[in-house]
């Protein structure tokens, strides 16, 4: 499989023209031309390159990626080590970030749903220069918030920061994975019972409190690891590839 055709078809898959992010979308950074292994991981970090060189890796696929919006431009220090192992090894770098999040089968939030046994209803939070990036949902039966909380420490292997602003159990809820914290007011005006993201944020404790809901911060690094392994077991099949991904653990 050649790099460009690659990049190229997951750029439709993902549908990335029709986001609008803080960081670019596809192919960051070229290496060789032919792919035949892809590493996935959740963040191109210089743990993640290292094992990527180990497994001799053509390619990595990661959600967060490089070149974000405000960063110094400057290629130093930590920036200049990481395209250096990159650029050495002629690795090169696809990443996917918002697209990853939302897309309805392969993304965070889709397969978050389907960890956790949630029937997805619907989505919302879209600002009409990028889609619904927060998904709505059920559990099969209403759960105990305690429940569902032992429910993730289960399925994510992380115990979450659960918020209880309320006794009532989850009939209905929203999720957004990563640093979604903020979406708790668009959760909120949607009805929902409880909201799930990756962190939070001093006021979101306040306001799950006093209007509430439960809310669940299951991590950033927890909530993202499954649309990089999804989307790559994809691109696998599709193309005859072999593909990997490797956790580089993250408390956060």
């Amino acid at each position: 499989m050649q790099l460009r055709e690659l990049a190229a078809y997951t750029d439709r898959l993902l549908e990335i023209d029709r986001f609008s992010d803080y960081c670019p979308n596809g192919l960051q950074v070229e290496g060789r031309r032919e792919i035949r292994t892809l590493i996935g991981g959740v963040t191109a970090c210089q743990a993640l390159l290292d094992a990527a060189v180990e497994c001799g890796a053509d390619a990595l696929l990661v959600h967060h990626g490089y070149f974000w919006k405000g960063e110094d431009p400057r290629l130093i220090g930590m920036k200049y080590r990481r395209l250096a192992t990159l650029l050495r090894h002629d690795i090169g770098l696809l990443a996917y970030h918002l697209p990853l999040d939302a897309h309805p089968e392969l993304g965070n939030n889709a397969q978050l749903a389907q960890k956790l046994d949630l029937l997805v209803t619907g989505t919302i939070g879209g600002n009409g220069r990028s889609p619904d990036l927060v998904m709505l949902g059920e559990p099969a039966t209403p759960v105990d918030a305690t429940a569902f909380a032992n429910r993730i420490t289960e399925r994510l292997g992380r115990s979450p920061l659960h918020i209880s602003g309320s006794d009532a159990p989850i009939r209905r809820l929203a999720w957004c994975s990563g640093g979604a914290q903020s979406f708790i007011v668009t959760a909120h005006e949607a009805g929902v019972d409880a909201f799930l993201s990756g962190e939070a944020s001093e006021q979101t404790v306040h306001f799950a409190r006093e209007n509430g809901l439960h809310f669940f911060a299951a991590g950033h690094h927890a909530t993202e690891r499954y649309g990089v392994q999804a989307l790559g077991a994809h691109l696998a099949r599709q193309f005859d590839l072999q593909f990997a991904f490797i956790d580089i653990d993250n408390p956060v």
